[in-house]
């Protein structure tokens, strides 16, 4: 008898000292059993909450979703489980530990559990709820460290446009998509006038504040579904998406216009730039992006030709 006793004792040590939280529901979703885990972080003893039901005692659990989750494991009398990743929590408890400061709450994974009674049918419900907070943090960091160097990969660290290589990509997957709609989209590209004078006068720092300058004029400009990038050097490319050639010589006129207007006061001196623009539209016939990139740099080419600060449009 004392061997016993001594056996539920220790059982009853380690259910309370365990460092994963025990509750057992019964079918009306009243606490029957609540362990120690479970009584540090809620704040509520065992004798507080036994008897009460779980949704009025925590009305942060989401109630149709534990529901739906609880009935399986009594009907079907076959466990359960549940990831941060799918709920973040089922009890709303705060997160002590100093290394996951970052986190607000205790991101917890559970198992569901079925008891069954002497006829064999499930009566209770034991859930065994984990805490992975370090875990969720750390994997949320790593996403948003993989995210962050994804987004660099892409931008043009000067700008913060989009460099030539995803600008590219982006322009032959829109090259692609026209081609099977017959729609249409142009392509702009240009540059920035005597660029070599801007730098012998005022230093390649004032010919990076020029750059920069260009940048944000495209960002106030665009719409959000057209695509800008730095193709190189002073030279920009926009990919005008579903605009016709109309539409297009607006949108480069006022870019030009904008940047022959503007001033960039770069330390005590003013740095006054023009740029020379040339647009292609969308043509079946060029087979390929790289031939659509060169109708709009031939059109460039011939605004520089023509005196430069200017728009030409590409003709067959």
């Amino acid at each position: 008898m004392a061997a016993e006793l001594n056996e539920i004792h220790w059982m009853m040590d380690m259910f309370n000292t365990i460092d994963v939280g025990l509750v057992v529901l019964d079918r009306d979703y009243k606490i029957c059993v609540w362990n120690g885990f479970m009584e540090n972080h809620s704040g509520l003893l065992p004798s507080a909450v036994k008897d009460k039901d779980v949704f009025d005692l925590f009305p942060s659990i989401d109630e149709s979703w534990f529901r739906s989750k609880s009935e399986s494991v009594f009907v079907l009398k076959t466990r359960s489980f549940t990831i941060w990743e799918q709920q973040p929590y089922i009890f709303k408890f705060k997160n002590y530990r100093p290394i996951t400061g970052k986190a607000d709450h205790m991101y917890q994974n559970a198992t569901f559990i079925p008891l069954t009674n002497t006829t064999g049918d499930v009566s209770h419900i034991c859930i065994i709820l984990y805490d992975v907070t370090d875990e969720a943090v750390n994997k949320k960091e790593l996403e948003h460290a993989n995210k962050k160097l994804e987004q660099l990969s892409r931008v043009d660290r000067l700008t913060g446009l989009y460099n030539r290589g995803f600008w590219e990509e982006s322009l032959h997957k829109e090259f692609k998509r026209i081609t099977r709609s017959e729609g249409q989209s142009c392509l702009l590209m240009f540059d920035i006038d005597h660029f070599k004078k801007i730098n012998d006068t005022f230093g390649h720092s004032g010919g990076d504040a020029a750059i920069r300058h260009i940048a944000d004029v495209l960002r106030k400009t665009l719409r959000d579904s057209d695509v800008a990038g730095r193709y190189g050097g002073e030279e920009f490319a926009v990919t005008l998406v579903d605009t016709d050639i109309e539409g297009a010589q607006v949108f480069a006129e006022r870019v030009r216009k904008i940047i022959e207007d503007s001033t960039i006061f770069y330390e005590e001196a003013e740095i006054k730039m023009t740029i020379s623009l040339g647009v292609a539209q969308f043509d079946a016939a060029f087979g390929k992006h790289e031939k659509w990139i060169e109708a709009a740099d031939a059109a460039l080419y011939r605004s520089k030709e023509s005196g430069r600060n200017c728009v030409t449009v590409h003709t067959k």
